[in-house]
């Protein structure tokens, strides 16, 4: 009896031992995201675009993690109301509609614990936006000599993105994310811009899926 007793102690201690040495392999999440986007111009505010998109994890360890990261928007109309100046000696003034999306791709940090998993990331790569494009057609093109500049700007920009959040744990396969907040960084240069850099918010919230896990 003795000797049963200790090996179904030594069994649950074992079976205790190797699940708490597993982690998610790779986790593959979908979420509502909320982006406010400050374009950086004088003549233009900032305006709130809504989207949403996905990520996929794979994680090397417990707690490192490579991150890529999909995002997608729509705006209501921005408005550009520029005075005369040398890039546009008329002056513009109008609406333009626009989205933006974003690709990113880096590390990320999680803290992988039963009852809430913090996390935070630091993501590097690009973001793709109609709004000058559409703003040089709209407001620009119209008027014959009325802009310094003769081509669409780029709609293509570098991006970073650095932020973190908790994921809470529903059972093995699935996790709620109610809380992610990233600053974003574009780098759109061109004539509508004030400067190289607009410093964005974004907040996020979605589901988490384990499609495979790892262990040592």
């Amino acid at each position: 009896m003795k000797f049963t007793c200790t090996l179904v102690f030594f069994t649950l201690l074992l079976g205790t031992t190797v699940w708490s040495q597993e982690w998610p392999k790779v986790e593959v999440g979908a979420n509502y995201s909320y982006l406010r986007f400050a374009p950086s111009g004088p003549y233009t505010k900032g305006h709130s675009l809504n989207g949403g998109g996905g990520s996929i994890v794979y994680n090397w360890n417990e707690y490192l993690g490579i991150k890529l990261d999909l995002q997608g928007y729509t705006s209501n109309k921005t408005g550009f109301n520029i005075p005369p100046n040398p890039t546009f000696p008329s002056g513009l003034n109008g609406n333009v509609q626009g989205n933006m999306f974003t690709y990113l791709l880096g590390p990320q940090l999680k803290v992988r614990s039963h009852g809430i998993q913090p996390f935070g990331q630091l993501l590097f790569g690009g973001a793709h936006t109609n709004v000058y494009g559409n703003a040089f057609r709209t407001l620009c093109q119209p008027i014959v000599g009325g802009c310094g500049i003769t081509k669409a700007p780029t709609a293509e920009a570098f991006a970073m993105d650095f932020g973190g959040g908790v994921d809470i744990p529903l059972n093995k396969k699935v996790s709620f994310r109610p809380v992610q907040i990233d600053y974003l960084l574009t780098r759109y240069s061109n004539a509508f811009t004030k400067t190289n850099n607009q410093n964005n918010f974004r907040y996020s919230a979605g589901i988490v899926f384990t499609l495979a896990n790892g262990g040592y």
